[in-house]
């Protein structure tokens, strides 16, 4: 489901379930976290590209996945021990340059993983949103620390709790993406920006990814907001949110 190639010192995590959307179900958070260690660990690996086929780029959780889970989740000790959250820790961490190519839609994780990216690619038909709130939910990935710190309080408060849909041009002007392109280009406008980056001396690239963010304070607030988004998976208002959701 993650499909994985490298060239010239970029590797490439592609998303491959296009007839779900791209939905992340635990196997593929696994693939997607043995990936990512593995390509920190690798001198040879310069640069990671997350990408997707087909015409969306993630919705999200699978929620048949995602409810076939709840036992585990609402049993774990320890968050680390689920797949999801092991991914979100090799995203905090990874200490490499990250580019993404986002096309359709992007739902949810599909958003907030953008947020950990070093520089973002989009097509002109990119669509983001985040349908938390409705849910019952709070964002995750650390999305409440980071998002304000990209577009403000009142704009990021607005995104997350009027249901508001983000287009590919209106991503760019609040800083969330770098380039918005052609359906058609936008593999190569990903794969352009981790060749520039690949270039750069290696420790001078990590040094400063380092310097820019606060990795350690970044994982509590993704470790907090996990502890609330499992308090309020099982709420009466998420129950019935996804209930409905699953009943469509």
């Amino acid at each position: 489901m993650i499909v994985t190639t490298e060239a010239d010192g970029v590797v490439t995590l592609r998303m491959d379930r296009p007839a779900k959307k791209n939905a992340l179900t635990k196997t593929m958070y696994a693939e997607l976290t043995d990936a990512l260690i593995k390509a920190q660990a690798n001198d040879a690996t310069r640069a990671v590209i997350i990408a997707a086929s087909g015409d969306d780029f993630c919705a999200g959780n699978d929620i048949m996945d995602f409810a076939q889970g709840l036992p585990e989740l609402r049993a774990a000790a320890d968050l680390e021990d689920l797949p999801v959250f092991r991914f979100l820790k090799a995203l905090t961490f990874f200490d490499k340059p990250l580019i993404a190519a986002v096309q359709g839609q992007a739902v949810g994780v599909g958003v907030t993983l953008l947020l950990h990216c070093d520089l973002v690619a989009a097509s002109e038909d990119a669509r983001l949103s985040l349908p938390f709130l409705k849910l019952g939910l709070v964002p995750e990935a650390g999305s409440t620390l980071l998002l304000p710190q990209r577009i403000g309080h009142q704009r990021a408060f607005a995104w997350m709790a009027l249901g508001e849909v983000i287009g590919a041009a209106e991503a760019r002007e609040l800083g969330l993406i770098n380039r918005v392109v052609a359906r058609d280009a936008l593999d190569a406008a990903a794969a352009e920006m981790a060749r520039r980056v690949a270039a750069l001396p290696p420790n001078a690239v990590r040094q400063t990814k380092g310097f820019l963010r606060d990795r350690e304070a970044l994982w509590q607030v993704v470790r907090a907001e996990g502890e609330v988004f499992r308090e309020l998976l099982f709420s009466p208002e998420a129950q019935a949110a996804f209930m409905a959701f699953m009943s469509k």
